[in-house]
């Protein structure tokens, strides 16, 4: 092999990096992790300073005894795994595991992975920072400690197969707690009023706004009543002329944020869009929180600019990060060429590419130059004054390249521009509408707005908040959905040609879409270790743990010493806890039934949130299942009700009853044994004899069409499916091979393919 080891965490990362070394130089992955804490409640041993017990995981140890062996014939062993704490504790597991020397090991560490970069980092080695280390250490031994106490808690007082987090719990406390927000929100009517007016010799239809909200409908016709006969004028004009200012460039926040409100990723893709990006040498390292760019990005970016688009779009600028903990030596997220403007790649890459390329540029190009205008339109009978505003670009500058997006739906735009007008000069009304609004309550957080609310609070860093998203929807606590609202009839009051007339219109309130929700476990969850471990979910505590860290990889603190404090009343808590006999009582009584007289319950239940009609002493006790989206805490008297419909007998066909229900995968309909799905436009609560029939009928006629080999003596059917051919057997899907032609299987080389996989 060759003289030099070198030891990345990515095979992309390695066969680029492999590209700039060449001869003498071999580049190998650890591919992330090459170990981690056992997976044993003894993985840390509290009673001597919570020592961690590490253990090679098993998919690791082919590449580890790899690793080893290149090292023992290298002369140099470089790790240059990436430049944070996660990266700096790789390098340090490999160099522990492999028992390298530090005689001939350096480590190496970069923002870019270009040449230049590469070899600057060769010339400048250094050794591994202990400081970081230990605080990626403190962090895993602090989770794991959460979450091997509490979880045996939620299991006892809770519910079987849940887990907590320490960050995690926090970010799924923000969800329910804006839920109840919501819930809670009493929507107020007001009514807002606008006009349509029109000056002589323009053809521009000008827009404005009342300068006083009504808060009844009465309010409204009156001021409209004062409307009639009124003479309109221009009251007063004023221009005045500022400047828009570019946003710093990337930070991996700020990367995720924009990148869910521009191109629709999740934080989960973004991050590893990203990590594509860098690994292949397109981007900076994309896991920072400075907004900080290199004296040569800068003046590259300059280069390009006054190339490009002329001097004057250039305005050098190095932007000062303002969040906790911000390491200014790192840079902000940024292309590694600037000359590149287009890249090769996917669709999602060329996007998100595109998008750190044009944030990048508009960082260092000059403020846009705006004049805004506003005119007060004033009446003859009227004390009120109508607003007219107009905003006009008079020097693009960055805004040529890159304009920030907005977690605000609802925002106005101004008008772009307004006709020539004087003060005194008389315009006429065309249309005054007077329209009942509802004040605009809290919104649900998206993933780019919680983001956002996690950093503002100090909770988590820029490596931790795609996999905090990422768990707590894998745990069922939270779900992505669309909320639809509530119809309210809104009032609508119109001033035209001198007569008032009403009508109403139909307008959803509360509609979102694509925002975090809570489930019912993750607000039971919630609840439960708010009550019992507040300083768990407790923001302040929980970003106090952030700042303990950094102080950790500053060599300000003693790992194990902060993870101590923590702990000894921690721990206490929970053993107070496991003994006594308090348990969730996550139910709430709804109402009761007006036919029977008896008690409906929302609960949780064994698996899954029910309703429940009847006492629980009461041996005619009739359980539902709740629908997805609802909430015990929220769900109505008729919804409960409704739940009680299901299962529904529906008819029958051949001689069989069909029955409609709702289970674990959505609606469906049984007969003879066999369960079909029901699309969307049919429901379990209205489908009708002949409608259900012609499910069975046309998923009889699928299932035919896929068979392709049926052996019913040992219950084996071969078919097609969506992913290609495949055997069933026992209620199980097995593979065929791709070199196996599966028209041409037995039964016997069914069975031997079967007991394979079985194995």
């Amino acid at each position: 092999m060759g003289e030099n080891l070198v030891i990345v965490e990515s095979p992309a990362k390695a066969k680029t990096i492999g590209n700039f070394l060449g001869k003498g130089y071999v580049v190998k992955s650890s591919y992330g992790h090459i170990r981690d804490l056992t997976k044993n409640n003894d993985s840390i041993d509290v009673q001597h300073g919570f020592a961690p017990k590490y253990e090679i995981s098993a998919d690791k140890k082919k590449v580890v005894a790899d690793l080893k062996k290149a090292a023992e014939k290298a002369s140099m062993v470089w790790l240059a795994s990436d430049e944070d704490r996660e990266g700096e504790a790789i390098a340090w597991h490999i160099f522990d595991t492999l028992q390298l020397e530090r005689g001939n090991t350096k480590r190496i560490a970069f923002h870019e992975i270009t040449r230049n970069a590469i070899l600057a980092a060769l010339e400048n080695p250094r050794d591994i920072d202990m400081d970081l280390v230990m605080a990626q250490q403190a962090r895993r031994v602090l989770d794991r400690l959460v979450g091997f106490e509490l979880s045996p808690i939620l299991w006892r007082k809770v519910q079987g197969n849940l887990s907590a987090g320490r960050v995690q719990s926090v970010a799924v406390r923000l969800i329910v707690d804006r839920e109840r927000e919501i819930a809670a929100y009493d929507y107020h009517p007001y009514f807002r009023v606008g006009g349509v007016f029109t000056a002589k010799g323009s053809r521009s239809r000008l827009r404005g706004v009342l300068d006083r909200k009504f808060a009844t409908a009465e309010e409204s016709r009156a001021f409209l009543d004062r409307c009639i006969g009124c003479n309109f004028y221009v009251g007063n004009i004023d221009t005045k002329e500022g400047v828009k200012s570019p946003a710093a460039p990337f930070t991996t926040s700020v990367l995720q944020q924009e990148a869910a409100r521009k191109l629709g990723f999740s934080v989960s893709a973004t991050m590893q869009v990203a990590q594509g990006l860098y690994e292949r040498g397109l981007i900076t390292y994309m896991r920072t929180d400075s907004v900080n760019l290199s004296s040569l990005a800068i003046n590259t970016a300059k280069e390009f600019i006054t190339a490009n688009f002329g001097a004057a779009y250039s305005h050098p600028r190095q932007y000062k990060t303002r969040s906790k903990g911000a390491q200014e030596a790192h840079e902000a997220i940024r292309p590694t060429y600037i000359q590149n403007t287009q890249i090769e790649g996917t669709a999602a890459e060329k996007k998100l590419y595109d998008l750190i390329w044009k944030r990048t540029i508009a960082s260092q190009m000059s403020d846009a130059r705006i004049e805004r205008t506003t005119v007060d339109v004033n009446g003859s009978n009227i004390e009120e004054k109508f607003v007219l505003e107009a905003e006009k670009v008079l020097f693009d500058g960055f805004l040529k390249v890159y304009i920030e997006g907005r977690d605000d739906d609802n925002a106005e735009d101004m008008a772009a521009s307004l006709p020539a007008l004087e003060i005194g000069q008389t315009i006429q009304s065309v249309e005054i509408e007077a329209r009942e609004r509802l004040t605009q309550g809290p919104q649900h957080y998206s993933e780019a707005t919680l983001v956002k609310k996690l950093e503002e609070l100090g909770i988590g860093r820029p490596s931790t908040y795609a996999p905090t998203i990422s768990t707590i929807f894998k745990r069922g606590y939270i779900v992505r959905g669309d909320v639809a609202g509530s119809m309210h009839t809104c009032t609508v009051l119109t001033l035209k040609g001198g007569e008032i007339s009403t009508t109403t219109v139909k307008e959803a309130v509360g509609k979102e879409k694509k925002k975090l929700l809570p489930e019912n476990i993750g607000i039971v969850v919630t609840d439960y270790l708010a009550a019992n471990f507040p300083e768990i979910l407790d923001y302040n505590f929980t970003a106090k743990v952030e700042e303990d860290f950094d102080d950790i990889a500053k060599g300000h603190k003693v790992w194990n010493e902060v993870i101590g404090e923590f702990y000894a009343p921690f721990h206490a808590t929970v053993s107070a806890k496991m003994a006594d006999n308090e348990y969730s009582r996550a139910e709430r009584l709804i109402g009761v039934d007006p036919a029977s007289g008896k008690p409906v319950y929302a609960r949780m239940g064994r698996y899954s949130p029910i309703v429940q009609k009847g006492a629980s002493d009461d041996p005619g006790k009739q359980f539902a299942g709740m629908k997805k989206g609802q909430l015990i805490e929220t769900i109505t008297l008729e919804e409960a009700l409704k739940l009680f419909d299901l299962p529904r007998t529906v008819g029958t066909f051949e001689g069989s009853e069909i029955v409609a229900a709702i289970g674990k995968f959505g609606p469906y309909i049984k007969h003879g044994g066999k369960f079909y799905s029901l699309d969307k436009t049919l429901s379990p609560y209205t489908v009708t004899e002949e409608q259900a029939a012609e499910v069975i009928r046309e998923k009889r006629a699928q299932e035919q069409a896929s068979l392709i080999a049926a052996f019913p003596e040992h219950d084996i059917e071969v078919r097609i499916g969506r992913f290609g051919p495949y055997i069933k057997h026992g209620g199980k899907n097995y593979k065929i091979p791709k070199n196996a032609d599966p028209k041409k299987l037995s039964a016997a080389d069914c069975i031997e393919l079967i007991n394979n996989q079985n194995k």
